[in-house]
């Protein structure tokens, strides 16, 4: 994994501009601490940062190759799981190999296939190609997005690159929004639109798409996205399916030249991963595999039950460490750490986000590093196989609204008068856009029509926050983490099952649970799905609360013509009676405080301004 930026401009001298070159390359410094590049061919420059996992010795990049007289140049951050696969293909088309690394397997892909190379890449990765013959810039992102790719395009040229701060730090980028961008903060966020950059100008490719730039005209092309197809394999046939399918994902994804662990809670997808996992390094004569929980200081004394998080993680973690023989390390994250990581956060993320789920798993991510280089983690099973309450409640389940943030009154709440008076129009729009460009076929029943709509949702909002959480706050601490869920044939495949396969015996997840039954503890495979892990400390809430009062009374804040007070106290002084979640399943009193101090904190030291 590695960060990536560039700049592609024909009416400049890139000499004249080294300053800002660096600049850009030092803010990707977090997600490729082992080495930097720079290529630099007018009207290009490629700027990479390295985290190095495969073929350390020799993966340097920009990396250069010319092939018939043509040279091309890739800078890329990803990991190619059919690396060999697509290297014996092309050397039977008489092409030859310096490395033994992925990003020459992907830069010879495209000098071969061109654009339709990105058809043949199964992994997770943004990379851009420079054609020095052709003077253009190919960019792609994978199919499912796990790994970013921002881009802002402006008179003369263009600038991309794994973060925003990279464009940000570019004098051509100013850190200004407008109401679509407040609308994201207020009415989405810590979701964002597809392709939304908030800031005022900046984007980002879609999953499964790619662009061409000549200089002149920005041409993006989708070439993945869900279609519906009939589903032909009865329940024992999709078990199989489904549990060869997750094998072969996970075993590819434990390819690394450097330390790799799994993270484990004791739940059923990552408890699936650290299996497979274990079960190929014992049959490989490996170590057994290292595995990593996290949890919070004092969070058995204060644990509370709800309906999205019924059980804590540590009975079910010593199931799976005592059943896989794994070693394993648990991580306490006190309290006060976890509020001052709040910002850091938002360093990490360049927005406001999930707020202490986000600086939590930050600083989670921190401790893994200090022994690995790579993880797997079980995100995104939830979203594709239907694991979430909301797939099972019909009453949730047929609202006509996103059912991760189905009112948008607190949000309101908290907004002065007149404030974005379309927000929850905003919202609806992009709800409704969702559905009717879900992919149906005619034979679907009216419940697994709205599977489909809710798949749509889920994989394309949801999932895609969590996909943007995880990248950012791992690769923060140059830490990689490979997610096998999202193995796009794994999504194309849980996109057609029917639900009554995929929610098998009535159960969240059921196919997958009885999938994998008699290999995992069945206390394992019967546990009710549980989310990432948040505080029920009250110092936490004490915390929070006390910065937010000191927000309100700042006249300095650039949320103080922006905030109602006394909505915000309401908060404050009644924090039980939050019923809804601001956003998923566990952002509640503690965590829209938690918000508010992000927002504030970003507005200030990117010094944003709004342009209305």
């Amino acid at each position: 994994m590695c960060g990536i930026a560039g700049w592609f401009d024909k009416t400049i001298r890139f000499a004249e501009h080294q300053k800002t070159i660096d600049q850009m390359s030092q803010t990707l410094t977090k997600r490729g601490p082992d080495d930097k590049g720079l290529y630099v061919q007018e009207p290009i420059c490629l700027i990479h940062r390295r985290l190095a996992v495969i073929d350390p010795e020799n993966g340097s990049q920009p990396m250069l190759k010319t092939h018939l007289g043509k040279t091309f140049a890739i800078a890329y951050n990803g990991e190619l799981y059919n690396t060999s696969e697509i290297k014996q293909e092309l050397m039977s088309h008489g092409y030859q190999f310096d490395t033994k690394n992925d990003t020459e397997v992907v830069l010879t892909s495209y000098i071969h296939w061109g654009e339709d190379c990105v058809q043949k890449l199964n992994g997770i990765f943004a990379f851009a190609v420079y054609n020095q013959d052709k003077n253009t810039l190919f960019l792609a992102r994978d199919r499912i997005g796990v790994k970013p790719l921002f881009f802002y395009h402006y008179n003369n040229g263009l600038l991309f690159g794994s973060e925003v701060k990279a464009l940000l730090s570019n004098p051509l980028v100013k850190p200004q929004i407008d109401e679509q961008g407040l609308m994201e903060l207020f009415f989405v966020s810590p979701g964002r639109t597809l392709g939304q950059g908030i800031y005022k100008g900046i984007e980002e490719l879609f999953p499964g798409e790619c662009a061409l730039y000549d200089g002149k005209h920005f041409t993006r092309k989708k070439y993945f996205s869900l279609k519906a197809q009939e589903h032909t394999s009865d329940v024992n046939q999709s078990m199989k399916e489904i549990r060869e399918l997750l094998t072969n994902a996970v075993e590819r994804q434990l390819v690394s030249d450097v330390p790799l662990c799994c993270f484990l809670s004791g739940g059923l997808d990552s408890s699936i991963i650290s299996y497979i996992a274990a079960n190929y390094n014992q049959r490989n004569t490996l170590p057994p595999i290292d595995t990593y929980s996290v949890d919070y200081t004092d969070n058995d004394r204060y644990f509370q039950k709800s309906l999205f998080q019924p059980t804590s993680d540590s009975e079910f973690i010593d199931i799976m460490v005592n059943a896989i023989h794994s070693h394993h390390h648990s991580v306490v994250i006190d309290n006060t750490e976890l509020f001052y990581a709040l910002t850091n956060a938002v360093d990490a993320r360049d927005f406001p986000g999930m707020v202490d789920v986000d600086s939590s798993l930050l600083l989670f991510c921190d401790k893994i590093k200090q022994n690995f280089t790579v993880g797997l983690s079980g995100e995104c099973a939830d979203e594709l196989f239907g694991g979430y309450p909301w797939y099972h409640n019909h009453q949730i389940l047929f609202e006509d609204c996103f059912p991760w943030s189905r009112s948008l009154d607190i949000r309101r709440s908290i907004l002065k008068k007149g404030f974005l008076p379309k927000g929850e129009e905003y919202v609806r729009e992009k709800y409704l856009d969702t559905c009717r460009h879900t992919d149906k076929l005619s034979t679907d029943t009216p419940l697994d029509a709205r599977m489909r709509e809710m798949f749509s949702l889920n994989f394309y909002w949801f999932m895609q926050t969590l996909l943007d959480r995880k990248d950012r706050m791992s690769m923060y601490n140059g830490l990689e983490v490979r997610v096998p869920f999202c193995d796009y044939r794994i999504a194309e495949y849980a996109y057609n099952l029917p639900w009554d396969i995929k929610a098998l015996n009535g159960r969240e997840k059921g196919i997958v649970r009885e999938a994998f039954r008699g290999y995992l503890p069945d206390s394992i495979i019967d546990r009710k799905k549980s989310p990432y892990p948040k505080t029920h400390n009250p110092l936490y809430f004490k915390l929070c609360a006390d910065k937010v009062t000191e927000i309100l009374s700042d006249k300095s804040s650039p949320l103080y013509e922006i905030l109602n007070k006394n909505g915000v106290q309401a908060i404050i002084d009644h924090p039980d009676q939050i019923s809804s979640p601001w956003y998923g399943q566990l952002m509640k009193a503690p965590q829209i405080l938690a918000y508010i101090i992000q927002l504030d904190y970003w507005f200030r030291k990117n010094s944003v301004t709004v342009s209305l």
